[in-house]
């Protein structure tokens, strides 16, 4: 069975391995200093302190396997050089009243709506594929029909 390639953006991926060195050294570290603490405290068959440090080592080492996991199978997706909006992109759209939004578009596991970074797999995102500045993109939402006019695409 071969694994389904995870599309990235290089800052994804270099965010991703720095999160993953992180993980790795210092949290690990953090949580064996926590967990010897528990153990000089004595009695470990009811110590909330040890079980609190035992889940977050399992929580820890499941979230390492996690990214591992996504780095072997992610695949580097290079910015498009024609101008039109792919992966990695830097987009402003301005809606039919005129009210700018601006966001990035990353894969999947780069999400981060807050950050104004939407996925290339959300109904917006497969719109806009492939659009250039200039370019009228319908939008079909819970609220009916929008219409989106893509102000700048850029990536920096």
């Amino acid at each position: 069975m071969t694994k389904q390639r995870i599309p990235m953006t290089q800052r994804g991926h270099d965010k991703l391995t720095e999160t993953l060195q992180h993980l790795k050294t210092t949290r690990r570290e953090q949580i064996s200093e926590y967990m010897g603490s528990a153990i000089a405290d004595g009695d470990l068959r009811e110590s909330a302190a040890y079980d609190e440090a035992r889940m977050q080592q399992s929580e820890n080492e499941g979230r390492i396997i996690e990214i591992e996991h996504q780095l072997e199978r992610a695949v580097i997706v290079a910015e498009d050089s024609t101008g039109a909006i792919g992966l990695g992109a830097k987009v402003t759209l301005k809606d039919e009243k005129g009210a700018e939004r601006r966001f990035e578009l990353v894969g999947t596991y780069e999400v981060d709506v807050l950050k104004g970074k939407i996925s290339d797999a959300s109904p917006i995102g497969v719109a806009l594929a492939g659009k250039h500045a200039g370019d009228v993109v319908e939008l079909q939402g819970p609220k009916g029909k929008t219409v989106f006019t893509v102000v700048s695409v850029d990536y920096d």
